[in-house]
């Protein structure tokens, strides 16, 4: 669960990542692309800058590690063998949600996440990029703070995640995890962490991350299943329930304990990571 943040706010070119670019640059890269060739803007057919952008992307995603498509990517998105390579279902934007945030590539979803979100369930930019600045100034980081380039990436990150008041044209519409509704505000000052309303989660989205992130433990503390939560702003009433629903799913896999306030997921028979993905994208049965 811990994560060594880079402390990382650019990179995107003030581009939001759009709907179609992660399919477009994992079909880019399976081809041997390379993002710095001079042909790269004609085979990916977009600017320049969104082709840097196509790439901080892939990477911010977990979807590109040194040098190479990850295993999730070729899971998700190749065209033959990927279980949603257009990107049609809803619980393959969890994922990736899921992934932005826990990858650590774009520091600020996980610090808005499962930090800032502490703080705050109400907020204004300004309470955000203060935060920012508080967090790197006790991180003994603030010579690698710069408020315009902090500045710019919130106005991404919100551009991410929520649907515009006022949008200009269609292309506002276009930012990849709009749909999941985390995000809201009523005038594009204000904005709240969406507790109430949001798209559902999959079961099986939400015990993939509780999987990734348990380690070996066979005992999953609720500090563990806490942080999932702030992923995914689910309240603790809500991930209980969400963990309830689990274990009624996956009788024989999993039990979930609350004794004497000491409150715990216990792996009763090992199910892994892909197995619980099949299962999701399969239809199938436990």
């Amino acid at each position: 669960m811990s994560l060594e943040l880079k402390y990382v706010f650019s990179g995107h070119e003030s581009f939001p990542c759009k709907t179609l670019w992660l399919k477009k640059g994992y079909d880019f890269i399976e081809k041997k692309g390379n993002f710095n060739a001079v042909n790269a803007v004609v085979d990916l057919g977009v600017g320049k800058n969104m082709v840097s952008s196509i790439r901080y992307w892939m990477k911010s995603f977990g979807l590109y590690a040194d040098d190479d498509l990850t295993a999730i990517s070729k899971y998700l998105l190749d065209s033959n063998s990927g279980k949603d390579p257009y990107i049609e279902d809803l619980g393959t934007l969890w994922i990736f949600h899921y992934l932005l945030v826990r990858t650590g590539e774009a520091s600020l979803y996980h610090l808005f996440f499962t930090r800032f979100q502490k703080e705050r369930k109400l907020f204004e930019r300004q309470h955000l990029i203060n935060f920012i600045k508080r967090e790197m100034m006790e991180r003994g980081k603030l010579k690698q703070y710069n408020e315009n380039t902090v500045k710019k990436d919130v106005a991404v990150l919100l551009q991410n995640y929520v649907l515009p008041s006022k949008a200009q044209v269609m292309d506002d519409y276009s930012s990849l995890l709009i749909d999941l509704e985390l995000i809201r505000t009523a005038d594009g000052k204000n904005y709240a962490f969406n507790y109430e309303g949001k798209r559902q989660i999959p079961l099986e989205v939400l015990l993939y991350a509780i999987l990734c992130e348990k380690g070996e433990e066979n005992t999953i503390p609720y500090d563990i299943l806490h942080y999932v939560a702030m992923i995914f702003c689910l309240n603790d009433m809500e991930m209980i329930a969400k963990i309830q629903e689990i274990q009624d799913k996956y009788p024989n896999h999993l039990r979930y304990s609350d004794v004497a306030g000491m409150r715990q997921l216990h792996i009763l028979q090992k199910i892994d990571v892909k197995s619980v993905l099949d299962i999701y994208y399969n239809h199938e049965t436990v």
